[in-house]
């Protein structure tokens, strides 16, 4: 597998290159966008795999989706993913004012539109006809030609999961994801949407890992590492995998303070076994530790050091991207030749 990270920067993302680091990834939020951030990317890497994960599927059409990783294969051929997330159901209806019911059906076909799209040969129509989409595109400029792209799909619960192995190219796992998880839970589910889809080729593997290393103040990442995990277990939608884990005592303890705004508490109620699932994080000698016993915890091809971001200012974040690198002790396998 190759080991990523959230994109951190052309400074450090030169250093990461150097030493390993075989992918990087972004996202969107309110303060960043998915495909202005991968311009950067492509712009300032090399070598290493690029894309979104998560760009949020909804917030744009198929077609802008497919457009923009149309434009970054240009200058980044067969460096690409596209990863697209669904979206809590109050973000796509209040922030973006789109349709938010029937998420996995929506998503699922709005995969097979973006795919439409980025498969579409010159002199060729690009139609679809679905429940959500209906295309009927005939676009007279030479500018198209079959683009195999590989389109992921954020999975947390059976059902998503399954959807993404059934239409998607694979999943992109989140940072809670425990051995557990993966392996009881996510990939059975995979494997059921495979069948039902009659795939026959893996499914695509990535996924984020919570990782927090401080060599001078490990307490200080350690404290920022159950801090986001008490943030994400907020979060109703991960009951199941709560209930899962048999977990439930500290997450109601979590969620209650979190309602108070005492973060500190937040924090204090991720239990060590929980902590110790979950994330890296810790001096660099603990955290490469962690590591090696997870690596039946880790997704098959790529894995993105993830800081973490609740209460944590954009200088540690960078702080703690660079002490990642610490975990590599050279080349990653999987990683392309310089």
């Amino acid at each position: 597998m190759r080991f990523g990270m959230p994109w951190p920067g052309a400074d450090v993302a030169r250093e990461a290159e150097q030493v390993g680091v075989g992918a990087f990834c972004t996202g969107d939020f309110v303060d960043h966008d998915a495909y202005t951030t991968l311009a950067e990317i492509v712009a300032s890497t090399e070598r290493a795999l690029v894309g979104p994960a998560i760009a949020y599927a909804f917030a744009r059409t198929p077609y802008a989706h497919a457009t923009a990783m149309r434009q970054l294969h240009a200058t980044a051929p067969g460096r690409l993913f596209l990863g697209l997330g669904s979206a809590a159901y109050r973000i796509n209806r209040d922030w973006f004012g789109v349709p938010a019911d029937r998420p996995v059906d929506r998503i699922a076909e709005t995969v097979d539109v973006v795919r439409a799209w980025l498969h579409a040969e010159n002199g060729e129509k690009i139609r679809y006809s679905g429940e959500f989409y209906a295309i009927d595109a005939d676009v007279r400029a030479p500018v198209l030609g079959r683009l195999e792209i590989p389109v992921l799909l954020a999975a947390f619960n059976k059902r998503m999961a399954a959807t993404a192995g059934r239409v998607a190219d694979g999943m992109i796992g989140h940072g809670l994801f425990t051995r557990s998880w993966w392996n009881d839970v996510v990939r059975p589910a995979v494997e059921k949407g495979m069948a039902s889809g009659e795939r026959t080729d893996r499914p695509l593997e990535q996924g984020w890992i919570i990782t927090a290393v401080n060599d001078t103040e490990p307490e200080r990442a350690i404290a920022d590492a159950r801090r986001m995990i008490a943030f994400y277990l907020t979060v109703k939608t991960y009951d199941p995998f709560v209930t899962h884990h048999g977990w439930e005592g500290p997450v109601e303890q979590l969620r209650g303070a979190f309602r108070q705004g005492d973060t500190d508490a937040m924090a204090a109620a991720v239990t060590d076994e929980i902590l110790t699932e979950i994330a890296v994080c810790g001096t660099t000698s603990e955290a490469k530790e962690q590591l090696a016993r997870r690596t039946d915890a880790l997704p098959h091809d790529v894995g993105y050091f993830a800081p973490p971001s609740f209460l944590v200012g954009r200088k540690r974040r960078a702080a703690y991207a660079r002490a990642s690198l610490g975990l590599l002790d050279g080349p990653v396998p999987g990683t392309p030749a310089r």
